[in-house]
């Protein structure tokens, strides 16, 4: 099994045909669209290939190491993840088009109108260990 990580971004993608800002669905729009997430989550679950999942909040902090005792720490310059990247979902699946046919899954959640969002979704392999060579 090869484990990929799923990013849901807040823009850098080409723009989606449903491409609403969540904070302007209804109420029942954001109950469906999670209503949704839970589910797959649950059936990837079910299945054996979730991992995790989780919605990160829209705060965020640079850190750095910058001498013994002295973090540093900004809100900028920087193109920040708090601005690009609203969630993940990591899942450990048998092939590259298992991890596709998920992907594809979750870009279709409903969102403004119950309509799906067609949500470009980053798809990345983890980086796993070189194979160990012997002679």
């Amino acid at each position: 099994m090869a484990k990929y990580l799923l990013l849901k971004h807040y823009r850098g993608a080409p723009t989606a045909p449903n491409d609403v800002p969540m904070d302007r669905w209804t109420p029942d729009e954001v109950s469906a669209h999670l209503g949704f997430m839970d589910d797959l989550a649950d059936r990837l679950q079910a299945s054996g290939e979730l991992v995790d999942a989780q919605a990160l909040a829209p705060e965020g902090t640079w850190v750095r190491y910058d001498g013994p005792g002295r973090p540093a720490v900004t809100d900028g310059p920087f193109a920040e993840t708090k601005d690009l990247v609203a969630g993940w979902m990591a899942i450990d699946v048998d092939t590259h088009e298992r991890a596709l046919e998920v992907a594809a899954e979750l870009s279709s959640a409903p969102g403004a109108g119950g309509e799906p969002i067609h949500e470009w979704l980053e798809l990345r392999p983890f980086l796993t260990a070189p194979p160990t060579i012997t002679e």
